[in-house]
C-alpha cells in the first residue's frame, strides 16, 4: 500500500484529467465541510429519539430533547470548527425541506370536516394571538424577531412555525433556542393542565377537541391532551391544530412581505420599490398539500414520510442546539419569558372564549 501510495504521488499532475483533479477536490471539500456536521447532527438526532423512549422524557417531542442536546454538547465538549457546514447545512437545507413534507399530514377535505365556524375560530385565534404578542413585545422592550418567533410558535405551530418564521426574519440562532424553549414549557403546560380542566369548563369532547387544538402549541402536545380526554376529542384536536400548521404558508409570506417592504423603505424611502417574497419552500408546502388532496397516498407511504419529517425536522432543531449559546441566552433576562407565558394565556383564553361563545 505505501509503495502504491508513493508511485501514486511521483505522477506528474500534468497526466492527470483535469476534470477528474476539480471533482477530487469536490468530493473532498464535500467530505471535509459537510459530512462531519451531518454526522454530528445525526448522532444527536438518534439521542433525542432514544430520550424520547425512556420514561419521563415521553412527554417530550425528540425535537425539542434534540435541542437540549445540542445545546449540552455544544456548551459543554464545542461544537468542532470541521462541523460547521454540515450544521448549516442541516439547519437549513433540510428544515426547509422537512417544512414542505409536512403538506403531506393535511387535505383540504380535512380542513372543512371541522365546519366553517372551525376553521373561524381557529385562524381568528392565530391572527389574534400573534397580533397580541407582537404588540406586547414591542411594550415589554423584547427584540422584534425575537417577539415574531414567539408568536409565530404559539399561535401557530410551536418550533415549526418557528423555523419557518426564521427563514424571513433571520433571527439569531440564540433567539430560535429560546423561542423554542419557551414554546415547549408552556405548550407543555397546556398539554398536562387543559384535560384537568374541561370538565370544570364543562366542555364536550368536540368542543375540548376543538379548544386543544386551536391553542396548545406543538401538533404532538395537541394530539397528546386531546386523546387524554376521548377519541373524537382527539381527531377534532388533531384536525384544528393541522388547520393551523396550513395557516402556516400565508403566515410567512405575509412576515417576509414585511421584511422586504422595511428593507426597501430603509434603502430608498420608497414602498412601492418592495416585492412580495414567495420562498420556495412555502409554494412547494402549499402545492404538497393540494397534491394530498387531490391524490389518495397509501397509508403506509404516508407513514414513512411522516416518519422522515420528523426525523429532518429534529435534526435541524439540533444543529440550532449545537449553535446556541447559554450565556447569551441568559443575557436575553425574563422579559421574552414574560412575553411568552402571557400569549400562552392569551390564546388560551381567547380561544377558549370563542369555542364557548360562537
Amino acid at each position: 500500500m505505501s509503495s502504491a501510495a508513493h508511485i501514486a504521488n511521483e505522477i506528474p499532475k500534468s497526466l492527470i484529467p483535469t476534470d477528474l483533479a476539480v471533482g477530487r477536490k469536490r468530493l473532498d471539500s464535500v467530505w471535509n465541510g459537510v459530512i462531519p456536521g451531518i454526522v454530528l447532527v445525526a448522532m444527536i438526532t438518534a439521542v433525542a429519539f432514544s430520550a424520547h423512549n425512556v420514561s419521563g422524557f415521553a412527554l417530550f417531542s425528540p425535537m425539542i430533547l434534540a435541542v437540549v442536546a445540542g445545546m449540552i454538547y455544544s456548551n459543554v465538549l464545542g461544537t468542532p470548527t470541521h462541523a460547521k457546514a454540515g450544521i448549516a447545512f442541516s439547519q437549513k437545507r433540510l428544515l426547509r425541506f422537512a417544512i414542505v413534507l409536512l403538506g403531506i399530514q393535511l387535505t383540504l377535505g380535512q380542513v372543512v370536516s371541522i365546519g366553517a365556524s372551525g376553521v373561524g375560530i381557529v385562524a381568528l385565534t392565530l391572527g389574534a394571538t400573534f397580533v397580541f404578542t407582537i404588540t406586547l413585545g414591542r411594550l415589554l422592550g423584547v427584540d422584534a424577531k425575537l417577539a415574531q418567533l414567539i408568536a409565530a410558535g404559539t399561535s401557530i405551530c410551536g418550533a415549526s412555525a418557528i423555523v419557518a418564521t426564521n427563514i424571513v426574519t433571520d433571527a439569531r440562532d440564540e433567539d430560535v433556542t429560546y423561542a423554542v424553549a419557551s414554546i415547549t414549557l408552556f405548550g407543555t403546560v397546556a398539554m398536562l393542565g387543559f384535560p384537568l380542566l374541561a370538565p370544570v369548563l364543562g366542555l364536550d369532547q368536540h368542543a375540548f377537541g376543538l379548544w386543544a387544538g386551536a391553542s396548545i402549541h406543538e401538533v404532538a402536545q395537541v394530539i397528546g391532551a386531546g386523546f387524554q380526554n376521548g377519541a373524537q376529542s382527539g381527531e377534532i384536536a388533531t384536525v384544528a391544530k393541522l388547520t393551523r400548521v396550513a395557516m402556516l404558508a400565508p403566515m410567512v409570506i405575509a412576515l417576509g412581505l414585511m421584511a422586504r417592504r422595511k428593507t426597501s423603505c430603509d434603502r430608498s424611502g420608497n414602498q412601492s420599490a418592495a416585492r412580495p417574497p414567495m420562498p420556495w419552500f412555502v409554494a412547494a408546502f402549499i402545492a404538497v398539500v393540494a397534491l394530498n388532496s387531490l391524490v389518495t397516498v397509501p397509508a403506509d407511504v404516508k407513514s414513512a414520510m411522516a416518519l422522515g419529517t420528523t426525523i429532518m425536522l429534529t435534526m435541524g432543531l439540533a444543529a440550532m442546539g449545537l449553535q446556541a449559546n447559554i450565556s447569551q441566552l441568559r443575557s436575553r433576562g425574563l422579559r421574552p419569558l414574560a412575553l411568552a407565558f402571557s400569549a400562552f394565556l392569551f390564546i388560551g383564553c381567547f380561544s377558549l372564549m370563542l369555542v364557548k361563545f360562537a
